[in-house]
């Protein structure tokens, strides 16, 4: 690490770019303080991904730990929508709110298609493209090359390039920076341990920025992919946006301390540590989870008429945390009246809040359960 050079600084017309080396060559680990957290970090994920493994209904969790990803990897970029706006259907959100709803749902199809997509499709500039696509569809990046990587200079900070904080590479050095990129994380060439690997090919994508837009949630989203690519985590269950914009300041100062002043030894301990509290809040929230579905199927089960209607309703607000009368009288075959009688009973039971305030088309949340992933 001694060694390390990231790249160099090219005089432009008005501005300098930032050229970054390659990085699919050797890599020598030698400093013990990097190694202890890579050690304590392998040990958390191995535990998170136990957990997830032998977790009942595992699939249950994950969309909720998506929805959180989506919402907190968003918000670093400035969108405004939380958990509960959304679950909203679009036509339930307020219209001034629904410009940031839409970006953080496409950041939930994207990750969802790219995690199926793992199946036939390596992780690749291939795959990285159609991701982009997704994340871009229809909002209000659709203009910025969706799935294309951009043909002109960008930057990050700053009104303009003159005085923008960090210009990346210029265009015509994608295709090869990308290409490398690749490599790097197929290779076998040259050992690396995969959570450092992942560090690396984090801040190298953000800094050749190869989009005119969604760098940032892309580069993010990469994260899990290549984790859930490599077998390091069997089920996509970390995701490391939350630790980010809670250090929002940190992470863009690490990622530029790189650049600056060739420090990736800084870079590797401030993504380490996001890993290991990462992965224990991850296994804290499905340990509390686990104890909050059986505390209230305990206490159904023992003490509700219609418990067999109120576990179906259950069944599948851990999916999504958000319902109405109309969802549950489907769900459970029956009509408005008794649907209704079953949203009171989950009221007084403590399961259940209504949210909206209306007297017709109520809506409702499993707030005991939204308060578990907002660490409430």
């Amino acid at each position: 690490m001694k060694q390390f050079k990231a790249g160099h600084w090219i005089k432009q017309k008005d501005y300098k770019s930032f050229q970054p080396e390659l990085i699919n060559r050797q890599w020598l680990i030698d400093d013990m303080e990097v190694q202890k957290l890579l050690s304590q970090a392998d040990r958390q994920i191995g535990r998170l991904d136990m957990f997830s493994e032998h977790a009942p209904n595992v699939d249950m969790f994950i969309s909720m730990h998506v929805l959180k990803e989506a919402t907190q990897s968003s918000k670093i970029e400035g969108t405004q929508t939380n958990i509960e706006d959304a679950l909203l259907s679009r036509e339930d959100v307020d219209i001034e709110k629904r410009d940031d709803w839409e970006e953080v749902n496409n950041y939930i199809l994207a990750m969802t298609h790219a995690i199926e997509s793992l199946e036939n499709v390596p992780f690749s500039t291939r795959l990285i493209k159609q991701t982009h696509e997704t994340l871009l569809q229809g909002v209000r990046g659709k203009h910025k090359l969706p799935g294309e990587f951009r043909r002109s200079q960008n930057w990050i900070g700053g009104a303009t390039l003159n005085d923008a904080t960090f210009v990346p590479p210029v265009s015509s050095s994608i295709s090869e920076l990308m290409g490398d990129l690749e490599n790097f994380v197929h290779s076998d060439a040259h050992y690396l341990p995969d959570l450092l690997k992942v560090a690396i090919m984090h801040y190298q994508f953000e800094t050749i920025h190869p989009f005119l837009d969604g760098n940032g949630r892309v580069g993010r989203l990469l994260i899990t992919l290549y984790l859930v690519e490599k077998g390091i985590l069997k089920q996509p269950v970390l995701y490391l946006s939350d630790f980010f914009e809670r250090y929002r300041d940190l992470y863009y100062d690490n990622l530029m301390r790189v650049r600056i002043h060739d420090d990736i030894k800084q870079w590797f301990k401030f993504f380490l540590t996001g890993v290991i509290e990462t992965a224990k809040k991850g296994v804290d929230t499905f340990d509390r989870i686990l104890l909050l579905k059986a505390r209230i199927e305990n206490e159904v089960n023992e003490k509700s008429k219609r418990s067999g209607q109120i576990m179906k309703v259950l069944d599948s607000l851990y999916k999504k945390p958000l319902i109405n009368a109309q969802t549950i009288g489907d769900l459970v075959n029956v009509s408005m009246v008794t649907a209704y009688k079953i949203v009171e009973e989950m009221e007084q039971r403590g399961i259940l809040k209504e949210i909206t305030g209306e007297k017709r088309g109520k809506i409702y949340l499993f707030i005991e359960y939204i308060r578990l992933f907002k660490g409430k």
